[in-house]
């Protein structure tokens, strides 16, 4: 089974589920069981600093909770740059919320992203993501809504010319 831990999911432009439309997933964990990730381009308008003002000062701009995905959303998972460690994203880790010590800049989600066994290779096979390598400043986006164009203009071919696809087609 090819895995795709450490991988970025790219929402094609006919993925229109509201949670992932025109969405980048940086994936955790992918094997037999499943996948799970955290969806990069969906900031909340809460400020980090509300829930766990330990890291509020940490927080990399925009300083907010980001909407990871639809499951468990009173789960926090975070992130944080660092230059040692076991890596999700070379120069990125994972973050003890509960227990946080540094400071190096942090990103903190709210639930996750998660799929059953082989229903990521499903949705895959349907064409309903690109699998593109991940970057840590794709994790630490300071305009999160713009990375699903700024990743796919950066790729090879007729992957970079979809960066400039319209929102609705039909007002092209």
């Amino acid at each position: 089974m090819t895995t795709y831990e450490g991988r970025l999911l790219v929402a094609t432009p006919s993925l229109l589920d509201p949670n992932f439309a025109r969405s980048v997933v940086l994936l955790i964990q992918h094997d037999e069981d499943g996948a799970l990730g955290v969806v990069l381009t969906r900031p909340s308008e809460s400020p980090l600093a509300d829930h766990l003002p330990e890291l509020g000062a940490r927080a990399a701009a925009p300083d907010v909770v980001f909407v990871g995905g639809p499951v468990e959303p009173e789960v926090a998972l975070g992130f944080e740059l660092g230059e040692d460690g076991e890596f999700v994203v070379p120069g990125v880790r994972m973050l003890n919320v509960v227990e946080p010590s540094g400071d190096a800049p942090c990103r903190v989600f709210s639930g996750y992203a998660g799929w059953g066994p082989g229903q990521l290779e499903g949705e895959l096979s349907e064409g309903a993501w690109y699998v593109v390598d991940a970057l840590a400043g794709d994790v630490f986006s300071i305009d999160p809504e713009g990375l699903w164009a700024e990743v796919l203009r950066r790729q090879p071919g007729r992957l970079a010319w979809l960066a400039t696809y319209p929102p609705d087609p039909s007002l092209n």
